[in-house]
């Protein structure tokens, strides 16, 4: 699984220990992470606005197959990713979220919360969120008597999604403020990861164009 870890301006700080227990999980799982937003606080600026439309660009063209995101509550993130096509963001503040977004949502995304809460031992609770995301089945629902209803609702809503951003992806990004995109995927990780792993020539092109 390739993994990106975005992070925005307001817990830049965090990244290092955020990357740290991200990758202790998901290195023995052979997992590879892209640490594709800010890293510090004089890194490339971006806002949980920019998080959304980067988590689309790299989920929608198969660059990567999850995105972990996160701000000062997470719940501007959270928004943000869920606002674009194909992108299905859970809000994880404890492993218990985690492990039930997985079991019974499966979404392909999570929004965390890097400053409300965040306190003594906060790396902990962060690595052990990222266990419950990257281990164990997947879609089984909880508990498991309600496997079935709650695996036909998962994939109505992602119907429902899909019927209401029935147009072109692209056109979709074109509707946006067009620096606002730029700026989003002006950063050199974002774009290793983006350019590397992508696999879809069209919304590389957008993207080159805006380049």
């Amino acid at each position: 699984m390739k993994i990106a870890l975005m992070m925005e301006n307001s817990q830049a700080g965090k990244n290092p220990m955020i990357l740290e227990q991200l990758n202790a999980v998901a290195a023995p799982l052979n997992h590879d992470v892209y640490n594709v937003g800010m890293s510090d606080d004089n890194d490339h600026h971006l806002t949980y606005i920019h998080l959304g439309i980067m988590a689309s660009l790299l989920l929608n063209s198969n660059a990567v197959d999850f995105v972990v995101s996160g701000c000062g509550t997470g719940q501007g993130s959270m928004m943000s990713l869920n606002a674009h096509p194909g992108v299905l963001c859970g809000y994880c503040l404890e492993p218990s979220d985690a492990f039930l977004f997985n079991q019974i949502n499966n979404g392909n995304a999570i929004a965390m919360a890097f400053a409300k809460g965040f306190g003594w031992a906060a790396e902990l609770n962060a690595r052990y969120i990222f266990e419950k995301a990257f281990t164990g089945p997947r879609g089984e629902g909880y508990p498991v008597e309600r496997k079935e209803p709650q695996v036909r609702n998962a994939g109505i809503l992602n119907q429902v999604k899909a019927a209401i951003t029935k147009d072109n992806y692209l056109d979709t990004l074109k509707a946006i403020d067009q620096e606002l995109v730029k700026t989003a995927v002006t950063g050199e990780r974002f774009q290793a990861c983006f350019f590397e792993n992508g696999q879809s020539p069209e919304i590389e092109a957008y993207v080159r164009s805006l380049l």
